[in-house]
Order: structure tokens, then sequence, then C-alpha cells
């Protein structure tokens, strides 16, 4: 027997992820929103549904799952059956004020580490618990350092001559991980952007402030690379790392302002799956990124999740393939038009997708010649 269910997560200020775990409704164990596939849904979708039912919950589901994990179920009869079932990370957009078992269970946000405990299954802890890590939040004498010494070359002014000629290695991290926070916001914008509604020019506008930020950010990266003496990677792939970063988000503001363009306001459900891969994309994208900081003992950790951006590219250039084919087969003969429109809208969608994919294979390269 197979089921689905849904990982609903949000990121908190810190960078930390949290996941929402709910009540079983006979033996109250905590557990993710699951159920059974349905005829008339996509799995990712189903998971959605479920996730709404059981805990109000509306967000972006990614059409490609994370893993799963398996479960006795136990019948009515007293007989028990094994039972499958696929995960799909879904980001948390809201939480409706009334849903069909508000009543009957219990729903509370965990961190990673605390769900991980909280569930029974042994492979949904290891899902949960490799969910996300959180980045490394620089120990106290890599905050302290920065001020010791300008307060240094200010009393004295030999060591602020003799500081001068020391080499340095820039805010490179900061500034990638800053431009992997320009991702997720972009992406999260425009999966909000393709379901439609009164709020498309307010997406398209969050877009653009992104793009405009990630622009700043890529600037800075570029300016240090000719002035700091000694980086922490070849500068060419520094430059290549966040180029390929700045292309994402480049793309996604392309996407919107071809949407602007022809004033689009309705779109294909594969357009919206698309948009979930993306932002599932950038979520471990923004995992990735702070990992560089120690490339050798987080090397394991790294190919994992490029391996996953591989692996969501591909699914999305399956989802890209049969949304084309289903818009050709409705509009391609009547609307040639209209097609080809929805054919640039998928287009620039692939771009993006494409691009994470050049992260991936920017940070498997790196991990290559360092770690």
């Amino acid at each position: 027997m197979r089921q689905v269910a849904a990982l609903p997560y949000r990121i908190e200020s810190d960078g930390r992820a949290q996941v929402m775990l709910i009540t079983s409704r006979e033996q109250r164990r905590w557990v993710v929103p699951k159920g059974n596939t349905m005829a008339t849904l996509n799995l990712h979708e189903a998971a959605a549904e479920e996730a709404f039912e059981e805990a109000g919950i509306f967000g972006i589901p990614c059409p490609t799952a994370i893993g799963e994990y398996r479960y006795r179920k136990r019948r009515a009869d007293g007989t028990t059956r094994n039972v499958t079932v696929a995960v799909f990370p879904l980001a948390f957009q809201r939480q409706a004020d009334q849903w069909p078992e508000q009543d009957e269970r219990e729903v509370r946000w965990f961190g990673l580490a605390e769900a991980a405990d909280a569930v029974d299954e042994p492979e949904l802890k290891r899902l949960i618990a490799n969910f996300r890590v959180p980045p490394v939040v620089p120990g106290l004498a890599q905050r302290i350092m920065p001020t010791s010494q300008r307060t240094n070359r200010e009393k004295f002014p030999m060591m602020r001559w003799f500081q001068s000629l020391m080499p340095q290695q820039g805010r490179f991290f900061d500034l990638f991980e800053a431009h992997a926070a320009t991702l997720v916001a972009g992406a999260e914008a425009l999966a909000l952007l393709l379901q439609g509604g009164d709020t498309i020019d307010e997406n398209i506008a969050e877009i653009v402030r992104r793009e405009h930020q990630a622009d700043d950010i890529t600037r800075e990266v570029l300016h240090d690379v000719r002035r700091i003496f000694v980086t922490p990677f070849d500068r060419s792939a520094i430059t290549d790392l966040i180029g390929v970063m700045d292309d994402a988000i480049d793309q996604m503001n392309a996407t919107g302002k071809t949407i602007a363009l022809y004033e689009l306001n309705e779109f294909e459900p594969q357009m919206r799956d698309m948009s979930g891969i993306i932002v599932e994309a950038a979520r471990v994208t923004a995992e990735a990124i702070p990992l560089l900081r120690h490339l050798n003992e987080n090397a394991g950790r790294l190919h994992d999740l490029t391996a996953r951006l591989i692996q969501l590219e591909g699914h999305a250039d399956d989802i890209h393939e049969a949304g084309l084919k289903a818009l050709f087969k409705r509009l391609g003969k009547t609307q040639p038009m209209d097609f080809i429109v929805g054919q640039e809208v998928y287009s620039h969608l692939e771009r993006i997708v494409d691009k994470f994919e050049d992260i991936a294979n920017e940070v498997q390269g790196l991990v290559i010649d360092h770690a």
C-alpha cells in the first residue's frame, strides 16, 4: 500500500528550519500529515491536500519527494499492513482559521532535531533530521576579532600599517550566503506569482527588488575578487559560482517581466509545479552555500545536496515537457499566439532550474578541488 505525506516547513530569521507535526487521531502519536493517493490529484497535490485537511496548512508543494519511509498500518479488524509513504516538502505560506480535522488533532511546530525525536518511524526520523542542517554560526572569537583589530589599529598607527600588508580573505562567504537568501525570497515570490490572484503585481515587484539586491551582492563579490590578496578558492571559481547564482535570480526576474508584458493572470498546473521545484532548489542551495566555509567536514553533505539539485532539474525537465505537450494540445491549433506566450513562460522556468543545476556543478567542483 502506498501513501503520500507533506512535510510543512518554514525557515526562521536565524536560518534554522522548523517543521510541523500533527498527532494521530487514535494513538496521539506525532506524525506528518499523510493519507492515501487520490485519483484526481498528482502525488504532491494529494500531499498538500492532506496538509490542509489535517493541519489547515496552505503552502507551495514540491513535486519531487525528499524520500520515503515505511510503517505498519493497523486495520479496523486488528490486522496490519505494510505502507510506504512518499514525503513531499511543503513551503509554509499560511494556516487557515478553520480546517476539517481541526478538533481531532494537535498541531505543533518543531525544530528538526526535536521533530526527529518525536516521530517513531526510523526512516522518517532520518528524513526530518537531514532535511536542513542549520548554518554554522560564527563563534565568539570570530565575532570579537574584527572589533579588536579595529581598536588596535586606532590606538597604534604602526599596527594599521602592518595589517595593511597582511593577506585578507574578504567577505566571500557572507556574500554568497546573502545572495542565496535572495534566491529563496525570489523563488517564493515567483511561486506565489504563478498562483495568480490579486497579488501578481506585488509579487513581480518583490522579484525585481530581490534581483536588485542580488546584483548589489554580485558587484561586491567581483570587487573583492579584484582587491583581495588571498581568496578562499580560485578567483575563477568564485566568479563562476556567484555568476550562476546571479543568473538564477535574473531568470526569475525575466519570468516576472514576461508575465507583466503579456498581462497574464492564469497559469498552467505544470508551471506551478515547476515553481515548486524552484522553491525547493533555492532551499537546498541556501543550505549548501554556508557549508562551503568548511569543505572538508561538509563534503559528504554537499554531495547529497548537489545530487538533490540535479534530481530536481531532471524532474523539472519531465514536467516542462508534459506541460508543453498539454499546452500545444489545448492551444496550438486554435490559439497559436497564446501557445507561444505560454511556451515562453515555460522556457524561462526551465532556465531557472537549469541555473540551479549549474550551481550544483560549481559546488561539486569546489568539493572535488578543495575537500
